[in-house]
């Protein structure tokens, strides 16, 4: 495994990061076996969500925690909150008790890194930059950073922020490519150069914003898996033939593929299965050249002008 130091902070964290979104799906005995398959592979970063399995995903990861003393001083856990019972949520009052339930259910005592989880179109940065306070002065959280947001929607918040914003979690892999796209279509009168998100990739650069790719290996919006999809005959040749002459998985390429780009970016996988899981951290061992990384970028489909 190798590792990167998030920008601003103290924290070295895994390239690959496991999303415990599913974990509401297993046992706990299940639940021990993967999350001790991933710190045997050197995954030291967690990533929750308080609306992950209503609640349970982080109960369950809370379990597994008490039965291995010691734990919680060896990894990154982070939690996000702001998405409520059918609308967004950044008020004062919704981040303040949604962090005391996510602590009370993970049963620890901080968070390392907290993530405002979508926009809320009616958030008040006031608010937030008051909630944050709060949070960071009782040390309930270490670090805050934010998910699926554009750089101007980051650019507001941090105007009120006494913290620094260190992470910007969004959907990014081969399935999804719009930050991309746009960049390499500048100028250009085709659908690939609208521009979607205001240039999310770079603003996080220049800004010491580390990026985590969440749904590494699906496209779409939870559409499907790439590896057995129909829609990408090409990609799958291309990820086999990588995948057979380097001696790793499919996936592992795939990973690879998003951990190539020039930046500090964290693959969040969010896979149960801990052989498949030991297959994907192959990905941080992997190092594709310019002319394989755009195969695999044209292999989807994308053309390059």
């Amino acid at each position: 495994m190798k590792y990167t130091q998030i920008y601003n902070t103290e924290l070295k964290a895994s390239r690959i990061a496991l999303g415990c979104m599913r974990l509401s799906s297993l046992n706990e005995k299940q639940a021990d076996t993967l999350i001790g398959t991933a710190l045997e592979q050197g995954i030291n970063s967690f990533d929750h969500a308080d609306i992950y399995g209503g609640g349970k995903s982080e109960e369950i990861f809370s379990s597994v925690l008490q039965n291995h003393p010691g734990m919680r001083e060896k990894v990154i856990l982070q939690s996000k909150c702001g998405i409520a019972n059918g609308y967004y949520d950044f008020s004062k009052e919704h981040i303040l008790s949604s962090v005391d339930g996510i602590l009370k259910r993970l049963k620890t005592d901080y968070l390392d890194i907290l993530l405002l989880h979508r926009p809320d179109l009616l958030m008040e940065p006031e608010e937030v930059s008051f909630a944050f306070d709060i949070l960071k002065s009782s040390g309930k959280v270490r670090y805050f950073g934010v998910s699926n947001q554009n750089p101007y929607t980051i650019h507001l918040l941090s105007r009120y922020l006494h913290q620094n914003l260190i992470i910007n979690q969004v959907q990014f892999g081969l399935g999804h490519t719009p930050m991309l796209d746009t960049s390499v279509n500048a100028n250009m009168k085709n659908e690939a150069a609208v521009d979607r998100d205001g240039g999310i990739l770079e603003y996080c650069r220049l800004h010491d914003m580390t990026i985590q790719a969440w749904s590494p290996l699906q496209y779409g919006m939870f559409e499907g898996n790439l590896f057995n999809s129909p829609k990408f005959p090409q990609l799958q040749q291309q990820l086999k033939q990588m995948a057979d002459a380097k001696g790793v998985s499919e996936g592992a390429i795939a990973v690879a593929w998003i951990l190539r780009y020039p930046t500090r970016i964290q693959a969040v996988v969010g896979t149960t299965d801990p052989e498949h899981l030991k297959q994907l951290c192959q990905a941080t061992s992997i190092h594709l050249s310019r002319a394989e990384w755009y195969t695999l970028y044209k292999s989807v489909g994308n053309q390059l002008p």
